[in-house]
């Protein structure tokens, strides 16, 4: 009896007689609600709760439920998307500023969107952060049908990929993860997925900690708040639609240790992100032991003995650039995160660094710091910074102590 309710439930023309005041009065106020009683069960029947938490270096799953149940994955499918187009960048078929025309049918995808016009174009990097950030749903069908010329032939490339690198369980139908009932995936292969996108292309991972980015006058906020509420994390990506629940894939790393979970099916952004901080915390304990990671205390700035001078003679200055210190941890990654967005060219490859201070009073300051740059690119970092008021030090490190330097020469 359900499958010939179902049947007629995915018949649009059935469900408008059923609907229709008429065919109410024909079919019966009772059986209409039993056709609804039954819609409500399988949509919520077709939303399997799933997790995993894995550590990324080894791949060992360190917790996991129904890892193998197959999921709508949503928009966590736009990792593999961004995967793809990473691949072709390492291939050098496109660059970050290569253009991708938006044809009609990108366009008139539904929510959550860019806002892309037919015929205009955007550039990859853009079009990388509106993935990440905005989940934009024209944007992932503009990089299908640039890159294989129709999504059903990007989809198909997807799930050959998927199948090289490990996901055995996995269907890609399309770009976006928009509701499609062949498009399938599990736990274990999205922790796979972030695994090897994280060590195969670590130098565009960085793209996944955007808290949000600019385009055509607007921000778009990342919908990923771990990044702002979890100590360590960085990547990687949210998805939902009803048919899946609220989905997450997240990475986070303290010390040495780099840790991957995958949620499907929450009740709500707000319920996921709390079970995610709690798996998370899980995988560290396991790992790391039962006592949880501090931040690294700052090496104490003291003068260097005649053999700490010698050495420093031979060692290799690095420089970076502080953007402010804050009483919480949160705000210093939050404006880490906003100096990349606005100095981009010269900070997105940078490493942020929060490194805790306490003062006389014995209150901790946060210090807001990009490590990983050249000394040309710290000072033209801050130029731009500081003409878009917002603080900016450069920072000359030798040996792990910082410097602030005030002379550009």
């Amino acid at each position: 009896m359900m499958r010939g309710m179902m049947d007629i439930l995915v018949n649009s023309r059935a469900l408008r007689r059923i609907f229709d005041p008429r065919g109410i009065a024909r079919t019966g106020f009772a059986t209409l609600l039993l056709i609804l009683l039954i819609l409500t069960a399988t949509h919520n029947a077709s939303a399997k709760y799933a997790s995993i938490v894995v550590n990324a270096k080894t791949g060992e799953i360190v917790h996991g439920t129904n890892v193998d149940t197959r999921n709508y994955p949503a928009s966590l499918t736009k990792m593999m998307t961004l995967f793809m187009v990473f691949e072709a960048l390492d291939a050098k078929k496109w660059t970050l500023r290569s253009r991708l025309k938006v044809s009609r049918r990108a366009a008139r995808q539904p929510a959550s969107k860019l806002g892309l016009r037919a015929g205009q174009t955007i550039s990859v990097e853009d079009a990388v952060l509106a993935l990440v950030t905005k989940s934009a749903n024209d944007v992932a069908v503009v990089v299908a049908e640039n890159m294989h010329k129709t999504e059903r032939n990007f989809a198909l490339a997807a799930t050959a990929l998927a199948r090289q690198i490990g996901m055995n369980r996995t269907t890609f139908r399309n770009a976006s993860g928009l509701p499609h009932r062949g498009q399938l995936s599990t736990a274990r292969d999205m922790a796979r997925l972030a695994q090897v996108l994280i060590h195969r292309h670590g130098k565009f991972y960085h793209y996944f900690a955007r808290t949000h980015f600019y385009y055509a006058g607007r921000k778009h906020s990342n919908h990923n708040k771990l990044l702002i509420s979890y100590e360590g994390a960085d990547g990687i990506k949210t998805g939902y639609i009803r048919s899946s629940g609220f989905n997450l894939a997240a990475s986070a790393k303290r010390r040495d240790t780099r840790i991957i979970g995958v949620i499907f099916g929450g009740n709500s952004s707000k319920h996921r992100n709390k079970l995610m901080t709690r798996l998370l915390n899980k995988g560290f304990r396991i790992i790391d032991g039962p006592a949880e990671p501090q931040i690294a205390k700052a090496k104490p700035n003291r003068k260097p003995t005649k053999t700490a001078k010698a050495t420093n003679k031979s060692s290799k200055t690095r420089w970076g650039v502080q953007v402010g210190a804050y009483n919480r941890y949160a705000q210093a990654r939050e404006s880490a995160h906003i100096a990349m967005d606005l100095a981009t060219k010269y900070l997105g490859a940078g490493v942020i660094q929060i490194v805790p201070l306490k003062t006389r009073r014995g209150r901790t300051l946060y210090r807001s710091r990009i490590h990983g740059l050249g000394k040309r690119t710290a000072y033209a970092a801050c130029r731009i910074l500081e003409r878009k008021n917002r603080p900016c030090m450069e920072l000359r490190i030798k040996d792990g102590v910082e410097f602030a330097s005030a002379n550009p020469n």
